[in-house]
């Protein structure tokens, strides 16, 4: 059974479309790559997703419910996103931007009380983040505002994650934590994820399954469960072209032919 569900979407920039068609599911627990080369449509389809980006046709289901016409609060009880680059945000802490993860479930003129703020601060120590609480936020480095806007999606605490390249901006270290720390709230608080990554070995390593797209089309969905070298092989040559796929430690690496 999907969590998130995405039917038939059309979308683009003024009068020019993008994304074709698409559809795709995510299941509760399930960390989705959805990969392609620049300029295929993979951003724009996660904005439209999100509701960042209108939509010239087509649903976005989250339990069932079609989130396509909700308000920006509403969806924001359904979805998380975090995108490639940290917020620009100015004037506040580290820990007052974790917070800002609770606003969805505030009402009007509320603050976050002592157990939002014990949260968020679980949150951040859980990424290892909790010395930075009083930082201001706008100096940190890319890979830091990352780290911290991810202990924002924690909190905020959506059925779905949707998220664009969150990775870009990291070395190879907090790359595979941040991931890896992905994965492992999703499998166990059962939302669903789905990533945009620039690396497919990347998605290899971390993701149940690879959503492939090519000009604004989705192409294959491969899970990677008992899949065979050769699927692989034969999926992501369509994408990335001369390619091998080798099996390595129980999983997969891509390499150039």
């Amino acid at each position: 059974m999907s969590l998130l569900k995405v039917e038939n979407i059309r979308c683009g920039y003024q009068h020019r479309e993008i994304v074709h068609n698409a559809s795709l599911e995510v299941a509760p627990g399930e960390f989705c790559a959805l990969l392609g080369l620049n300029g295929c449509g993979k951003t724009t389809l996660i904005k439209a997703i999100c509701g960042l980006l209108p939509t010239h046709e087509g649903k976005c289901l989250v339990g069932g419910v079609d989130c396509t016409k909700f308000h920006e609060r509403q969806r924001a009880l359904q979805m998380a996103y975090i995108p490639q680059r940290g917020s620009l945000i100015a004037g506040k802490t580290v820990l007052e931007v974790v917070l800002m993860g609770f606003n969805a479930r505030l009402h009007l003129l509320d603050s976050p009380g002592r157990a939002h703020r014990q949260k968020a601060m679980e949150a951040l120590e859980r990424l290892g983040m909790v010395e930075l609480a009083q930082r201001d936020y706008a100096k940190l480095s890319e890979g830091q505002k990352q780290m911290i806007i991810l202990a924002r999606t924690m909190v905020q605490d959506t059925p779905v994650m949707l998220m664009d390249e969150p990775d870009s901006a990291l070395d190879f270290v907090n790359r595979n934590l941040v991931l890896g720390k992905i994965r492992q709230i999703l499998r166990e608080q059962g939302r669903a994820g789905l990533i945009t990554l620039h690396d497919p070995n990347f998605a290899l390593a971390y993701c149940d399954s690879l959503i492939l797209m090519r000009d604004g089309h989705i192409l294959r969905r491969v899970p990677l469960a008992g899949a065979k070298r050769e699927e692989i092989e034969e999926a992501l040559s369509e994408i990335y072209g001369q390619i091998r796929i080798l099996e390595y430690e129980n999983g997969f690496v891509m390499v150039r032919r």
